[in-house]
């Protein structure tokens, strides 16, 4: 299957661009070499392939905006021209600046949506008329645990709680058109570009919670969720929310193990 990751060059992403790619996708990635705002990741549209290379895997990246209509659309050219098809999406690319709603600047706000919500409206509406017209695709979203409100998130809970609704209306709207749309949850803290820019890129204040398996969750689980999504395996599901995050979602946070 042709799958085209959203901010598929760094972190949960590149995680998912690399899974999907072992289990034989030709997998596009793509997202901004340039640092964005509470985030760390840069540089990846060169250094996903160099990585892929290692393991004897290929990975098409290309730098592109999600949030620009022209740069999604040049993807989606880019998939078709070089693939002749595309069978999947994952809307991953996000950003996630801390703050209430008294200090989110309307800048803030509007890019934060601009990149979490509006990104995944831009990526769905290009490739959904290909998937219509082959009577298949699959598109996984990658949710969070902000979606249902956390504090000192104010945009980001607002833009993933958008995530949910989008991929329940999209599943309705084109489950007779033979595509599935599903969420997946990763964990709280799991290592990202996002994770590491809120905390100005120290790894010393890294603190990943031990999750509800009883060990630190990696990208690798979310990644795995994911990749089940394209698999003969989730034929059946459509308007599902999985969780890999391990309770997190539930009303956590899980205890220490003591």
């Amino acid at each position: 299957m042709v799958i085209i990751v959203t901010g598929g060059t760094f972190g949960i992403g590149r995680a998912i661009s690399l899974k999907l790619a072992r289990d034989g996708h030709r997998v596009i990635a793509f997202g901004l070499d340039s640092r964005q705002p509470s985030s760390v990741a840069e540089h990846g549209t060169a250094t996903l392939p160099a990585e892929a290379a290692t393991f004897g895997l290929h990975i098409d990246t290309l730098e592109a905006d999600v949030a620009q209509a022209a740069d999604v659309a040049r993807v989606v050219d880019f998939a078709l021209a070089t693939h002749g098809e595309i069978g999947g999406l994952v809307n991953n690319a996000a950003i996630g600046p801390l703050g209430t709603i008294l200090t989110t600047s309307e800048d803030v706000w509007r890019r934060v949506i601009d990149v979490n919500l509006k990104g995944a409206y831009l990526a769905s509406k290009a490739v959904l008329p290909h998937m219509i017209s082959r009577q298949r695709g699959s598109i996984a979203n990658v949710g969070s645990g902000g979606g249902w409100g956390k504090p000192n998130m104010l945009a980001y809970s607002a833009s993933k709680g958008g995530m949910f609704a989008l991929a329940a209306a999209l599943a309705y709207d084109h489950a007779a058109d033979g595509i599935r749309v599903n969420t997946v949850v990763p964990r709280p803290a799991t290592l990202s570009g996002m994770s590491l820019g809120r905390i100005g890129g120290d790894m010393s204040r890294f603190r990943p919670a031990v999750a509800a398996v009883g060990r630190v969750g990696t990208a690798d689980d979310c990644a795995n969720v994911v990749a089940f999504l394209f698999s003969a395996a989730a034929a059946g599901l459509n308007g599902a929310i999985l969780d890999a995050g391990s309770l997190p979602r539930q009303g956590g946070p899980v205890p220490a193990p003591p």
